[in-house]
């Protein structure tokens, strides 16, 4: 894949991030747009996209108003988070899912036409982007099984190993995140 086509995906999804501010001045900058490329699977949405961007922004207001609108380590929205959905423009189930609450929310009418100019250049961002990626699998004879079997799992995870030679699977992109420390050794987990 082309280095620059995360590039581009991270600065129009910067740039959508930054319109979403201007409707919402207490709404804090995004800390990490590339975090958002690789994150597939969640509780708050398995589709990157605008909808979902305006769902992390209702976190990103939860935070800056010191909200908590989870639990369940994340997984269950509550009745809070849905006021700011609301505010952003999200309608949501009437009742819950028993374990993700009401993390399900969808972009209204008014908020995609509010929105239009920025979901296009978003859309033909991501669309470019997954073209890319699509490419790159072109050139390889093997992804793994995640690949092989169409893993809603977040990515191809792999084997990461400590001091003592415990190992876990995980996606590279959250291991580059911060070390995962193993709880017997001491040591950080690292890809093997």
């Amino acid at each position: 894949m082309s280095t620059t086509q995360p590039l581009v995906l991270a600065a129009e999804l910067a740039a959508a991030w930054s319109d979403i501010q201007a409707h919402h001045q207490d709404l804090p900058d995004l800390a990490s747009p590339e975090a958002l490329i690789g994150e597939s699977s969640s509780a708050c949405g398995t589709r990157l996209g605008f909808e979902r961007l305006l769902h992390e922004a209702a976190h990103g207001l939860a935070a800056a108003r010191d909200i908590r609108d989870t639990s369940r380590a994340g997984r269950y929205h509550n009745r809070r988070f849905l006021l700011l959905a609301s505010e952003l423009g999200l309608a949501h189930p009437i009742e819950p899912h028993a374990s993700s609450g009401f993390s399900q929310v969808t972009m209204l009418i008014e908020t995609q036409e509010r929105y239009a100019p920025t979901i296009e250049r978003l859309e033909r961002a991501l669309g470019a982007h997954q073209l890319a990626v699509a490419g790159e699998g072109a050139h390889r004879s093997f992804r793994g099984p995640a690949a092989r079997h169409g893993s809603s799992g977040g990515g191809v995870r792999v084997k990461a190993v400590c001091g003592c030679g415990r190992n876990v699977r995980v996606v590279p992109s959250v291991l580059a995140q911060a070390s995962i420390v193993c709880g017997a050794c001491q040591q950080p987990f690292r890809i093997s």
